[in-house]
């Protein structure tokens, strides 16, 4: 049996492929839901807001390749209308020109419409919520991992989690060599600074006015801002980024300086909202650990150290971050899944 760390887009793709091939699994997650750094909130009248992976491009083969598999729709970004930039605190946001760029996509029904897809694929029993791993014993030619509920017992174990976790949370016996620790430990994990916010709608007023719904601001607290409606433009919403620094800031006082600053770009019709949504993916005890220093944006993402078979090949290494190509992203982690699935049946042939 394999054990799966992790129930993120590469652990619940590894699994399906695993599944697929009649090998038997298990995956442990110590979240109370599915889906990692993917998470898909819905609010008033059903309207879907993105808390985590959002957007992907036509760049990204192998994400577009695994949703034609599993016949899944995708749209394009709205970015019809005026787009705003804020260069300084005080001066007013100016409408700006863009250069024509690639387009960017987002799945129908929402990111998580990809995990919970994946997921009604498996069988219930094999995945396992509320289970954090404290620690993985390699003995003889088997894996024993412990949960702080219970014990399992596999022939390999894939993490399937940021390096940056597994190498400050997990003990392993016996330990895994230097190297590979210093590396993970700093390792960023994508997302783990990001604060995203939405904010939904009875009605796109945005584009009534020909405005795009785009905010891009040096100032902040907002620093990207898009258009969120659904596919069927049916349900309205404005979603993006805020600087991470207003973390710093208790809850109602971050609202509060979101609000002002988004009706002073879109208007007083912009206070009228149904929904505030907002995600600190630093307080997300399963996705952010502080750091030893400070990392760099994808510092360490994609580093080869990460495709290596440890402990006679009983260890792999998944998750997004360790891609080696496009790593942090979701392409990132749909790549290292099938890598990973590869690599287990080669030897399973061997």
């Amino acid at each position: 049996m394999i054990i799966i760390i992790g129930a993120g887009l590469s652990g619940l793709l590894t699994a399906y492929r695993l599944k697929q091939e009649g090998i038997p699994f298990k995956i442990l997650e110590a979240r109370t839901r599915i889906g990692g750094r993917i998470n898909t909130v819905s609010k008033t009248n059903d309207t879907p807001l993105e808390m985590g992976a959002t957007w992907f491009g036509d760049h990204h083969k192998h994400l577009l390749s695994i949703l034609e598999e599993l016949e899944m729709e995708y749209f394009e970004q709205f970015m019809k209308g005026t787009v705003f930039f804020q260069p300084f605190s005080t001066s007013p946001a100016e409408s700006i020109q863009i250069p024509t760029q690639p387009p960017s996509y987002r799945i129908s029904g929402g990111t998580s419409n990809l995990i919970n897809t994946l997921y009604k694929k498996l069988d219930e029993k094999d995945v396992l919520l509320n289970q954090s791993v404290s620690k993985i014993q390699f003995k003889d030619r088997s894996v024993k991992v412990f949960t702080e509920k219970e014990v399992f017992e596999g022939d390999k174990v894939i993490l399937a989690l940021p390096p940056k976790l597994w190498a400050k949370n997990i003990h392993f016996e016996p330990k895994l060599p230097q190297d590979l620790m210093d590396v993970a430990l700093q390792t960023h994990t994508w997302m783990e600074d990001s604060i995203k916010i939405g904010l939904t709608y009875n009605q796109a007023f945005w584009e009534e006015k020909n405005l795009s719904g785009t905010l891009f601001s040096n100032t902040g607290p907002i620093t990207e801002f898009y258009d969120h409606c659904n596919h069927a433009r049916n349900k309205y919403a404005l979603c993006g980024f805020i600087n991470s620094a207003y973390k710093q800031l208790d809850a109602a006082t971050r609202k509060a300086k979101v609000i002002e600053q988004v009706k002073n770009v879109f208007g007083e019709q912009a206070e009228d909202f149904l929904d505030y949504e907002e995600c600190v993916w630093s307080r997300e005890e399963h996705t952010f650990t502080a750091s030893n220093n400070d990392l760099f944006p994808h510092q360490n993402n994609g580093n080869s150290i990460f495709g290596k078979d440890y402990m006679d090949g009983r260890l792999l290494i998944s998750s997004s971050e360790a891609a080696s190509e496009f790593p942090g992203y979701m392409d990132g982690a749909v790549l290292i899944a099938n890598t990973i699935v590869r690599k287990i049946i080669t030897a399973k042939k061997a």
